[in-house]
């Protein structure tokens, strides 16, 4: 039977203390022990169903973590308070001085320059690639590399990762490949295509209300008891721990996000459309225009689309950021980085959430000024946006 990450969070069913059809929140630090050995035991790591410490988990961060693990089909899942406070303990994780990363060129602007610019103070260096061209990431692995890393659509240009192709190189290499799927959540399913660890920003698609931060990193369950260790694990260590009032607010919003992708889909594929066939450039996965539209195809969860994300190029960043303007003065949504809220987003990538990759780079991968990064919203008349939208374009000479 197809894997349908939707049916698997549905089929989790959790009672709170007292009965509630909510899990209770755990509103404690520190866990009690009834017996000096239990407590032994747990620091060893040889306790199982013991809590020791909120840093290192609690009853709430892992009724959450259980349900994104059943989202993305591994074994568990960890989870953090941050995108980035998930994806740095991963590789820090994997990777010690004088190891190697292999990564995608195109992808978030903090991941970009903790790999840039933190790594290597560590001695861990990283090759930014082409991940549309296996020839080109293999080229790229060496003996020292131990990780090849990618967003399963890049933010900001949404080029799509042929995960199948990047596992078989992973095996080869024997290399661990991480996928970032925030952009792409129940539409694509990462570790089903061959990924060893997944990680999401919950702060976007998955949370969906723009009002709490947080991460998740999905594994087998000795990854994510290495992240846990009390000794040298990396989560545990740095300490990027999600509040558990967080987590349960993660959770229940989480229950709604296969009826909010489908419908962040549908608004975006029919605005794509409408924008290039009105001439604009348009870069959307649905499109046979965009160059991975057969392999997202290949790979999707075909009835939760093709995603919320979607580009244009007006050209200039001047007629990007008059347009945007007076869209958020038409109340068609927000001038505001992020992604996954209710209403559409909009932003200029190149001078907001990709500004750590220096211009030139910037250049060389195709991240012109005028490229405005759209998350569209959750609008039940989107034939309404659309003709305000395109009044927009019009007034500012885009159309």
């Amino acid at each position: 039977m197809k894997f349908n990450p939707a049916e698997k969070i549905q089929d989790l069913q959790y009672f709170g203390e007292f009965g509630g059809v909510n899990p209770s929140i755990s509103d404690s630090s520190t866990y009690t022990f009834l017996s000096a050995k239990t407590m032994f035991d747990t620091f060893e790591g040889n306790a199982d169903g013991c809590y020791l410490y909120s840093r290192h988990s609690s009853p709430s961060n892992l009724y959450l973590g259980e349900a994104l693990a059943a989202m993305e089909g591994t074994e568990t899942a960890n989870v953090a308070a941050s995108g980035m406070g998930a994806i740095t303990p991963v590789l820090l994780q994997l990777c010690n001085a004088g190891d190697e990363i292999v990564s995608s060129r195109t992808i978030y602007g903090g991941t970009y320059a903790f790999l840039k610019n933190f790594t290597p103070k560590l001695g861990i260096k990283t090759k930014f690639v082409d991940i549309t061209k296996l020839a080109v990431v293999e080229n790229a692995i060496t003996a020292n590399t131990k990780v090849l890393y990618c967003e399963s659509v890049s933010n900001p240009l949404l080029e799509v990762a042929d995960i199948k192709g990047l596992s078989v190189l992973a095996k080869k290499y024997n290399l661990k490949l991480v996928v970032d799927n925030t952009f792409s959540p129940l539409s694509i399913s990462p570790a089903k295509l061959g990924a060893d660890i997944v990680c999401h920003s919950l702060t976007k698609f998955i949370n969906g209300s723009s009002d709490t931060v947080g991460g998740v990193v999905c594994g087998t369950q000795e990854f994510i008891n290495d992240l846990r260790n009390v000794n040298d694990g990396a989560s545990m260590l740095l300490g990027s721990t999600m509040d558990s009032l967080r987590a349960a607010s993660v959770l229940k919003n989480l229950r709604t996000l296969h009826i909010r992708m489908k419908q962040h889909s549908y608004n975006a594929n029919y605005l794509a459309e409408k924008f290039q066939n009105d001439g604009l450039k348009t870069v959307y996965p649905s499109l046979a225009s965009h160059p991975s539209h057969e392999l997202f195809k290949s790979m999707m969860n075909t009835e939760y689309g093709f995603g919320g994300m979607l580009t244009i190029d007006v050209g200039s960043l001047e007629k990007a950021n008059e347009l945007m303007e007076l869209m958020q003065h038409n109340n068609l949504g927000y001038l505001a980085v992020s992604l996954g809220f209710y209403k559409t987003l909009f932003s200029a990538p190149g001078s907001s959430t990709s500004s750590e990759i220096p211009e030139e780079e910037q250049k060389e991968m195709g991240l012109s000024d005028g490229l405005i990064r759209f998350s569209i919203g959750l609008d039940n008349d989107i034939e309404r946006t659309y003709q305000m939208m395109k009044t927009c374009m019009e007034q500012v000479g885009v159309l």
